[in-house]
């Protein structure tokens, strides 16, 4: 290389740093809470591992919160700007009359996640079946344990009176509870389901998802004071994650489950993949980020059955879909 072209190398490299550091710097930073890590939340690590939050101009910061509490408590302490918890949440905060309530913005899932677990292998199963067992239940009050209830009873079945329920068992734990020998059967989350399939100490025989109807389950939020605020960064999230949408529904599950294996490092790619299976087959994914009325109202109604509805609200009053239908109408 001649003297004259390392020269004007050398003068060209601090532009060309310059240049990357006012790249990145134009990047957007958003602070997200999530409550749970799970491919029940396949879209959303899509959007971050195959760059559609760049792509926006958004530099997106994933933390998380373990929990529906610490979830919203570090939404309404500015400790992030977007939560992603189930919708019922903003209803619970919203009936203890908040001056600045977390608002619905884009919806991630639009079923319960869960399955129903059989310790035995059951054929021709039917939801009577169930009576006089012993059922591992979910958290009381927490939106798990609500569907699993409302669905009992659309099958005429009291969970109180019609079956052994046991709802005094962690979270974390409920998995290790049943593996160990209690209860006949256990409404559990994937992976966890399939990991006990593949162990041989469970059978999943039922889908509460596919039983309980269309419901914003798990919902992107943000206070209403940082949507006034910046409403173009809430357009922009809502932008990448309708991209995700789409690009799970035209790829693959390889594929798939490939782009999200970094964030489940103790996941085995097989397991991912069949665990993304089973939620797309039932339709666990919202094809869009639009929260509809009806599954709002849906949602209220399982609350409501549940004895945990607060107050009813209105669609309007903690759901904003005006970023979702401008980008579908794009």
């Amino acid at each position: 290389m001649s003297r004259l072209k390392k020269l004007l190398l050398l003068l060209c490299l601090p532009v060309a740093i310059l240049t990357a550091c006012d790249q990145e710097e134009e990047l957007r930073e958003v602070k997200l809470a999530e409550v749970t890590r799970s491919i029940f939340y396949a879209p959303q690590y899509v959007a971050i591992s195959e760059g559609f939050f760049e792509e926006e101009g958004l530099d997106v910061e994933l933390t998380t919160t373990w929990g529906g509490d610490t979830t919203m408590t570090a939404l309404l302490s500015d400790g992030a700007d977007v939560a992603l918890v189930g919708a019922e949440t903003s209803i619970y905060v919203y009936a203890q009359e908040a001056n600045d309530p977390p608002i619905n913005f884009a919806q991630l899932t639009r079923t319960d996640g869960t399955f129903l677990v059989s310790r035995e292998p059951v054929e021709d199963f039917e939801w009577e079946d169930l009576k006089g067992s012993t059922f591992l239940g979910q958290r009381k009050g927490g939106m798990p344990q609500m569907v699993g209830e409302y669905v009992l009873k659309q099958h005429d079945i009291d969970p109180h009176n019609d079956l052994e329920l046991i709802q005094n068992i962690d979270f974390a734990n409920i998995t290790s509870a049943f593996a160990s020998g209690t209860g006949d059967y256990v409404q559990l989350f994937e992976p966890q389901a399939t990991l006990l399939q593949e162990e041989g100490v469970g059978h999943i025989i039922e889908s509460f998802g596919t039983e309980s109807g269309e419901v914003p389950y798990t919902v992107y939020m943000a206070k209403q004071s940082f949507i006034d605020e910046d409403p173009e960064t809430m357009e922009k999230f809502t932008r990448a994650i309708y991209k995700a949408q789409q690009w799970i529904n035209e790829e693959d599950p390889s594929t798939v489950a490939e782009s999200i294996e970094p964030f489940f490092e103790d996941t085995s790619l097989e397991i991912i993949e069949q665990v993304f299976i089973n939620y797309n087959e039932q339709g666990s994914y919202a094809p869009s980020p639009l929260v509809n009325e009806e599954g709002w109202n849906n949602l209220q109604s399982i609350m409501d059955e549940a004895g945990e509805l607060p107050e009813e609200v209105p669609y309007d009053e903690l759901v904003n879909r005006e970023f979702a239908d401008q980008i579908m109408s794009e």
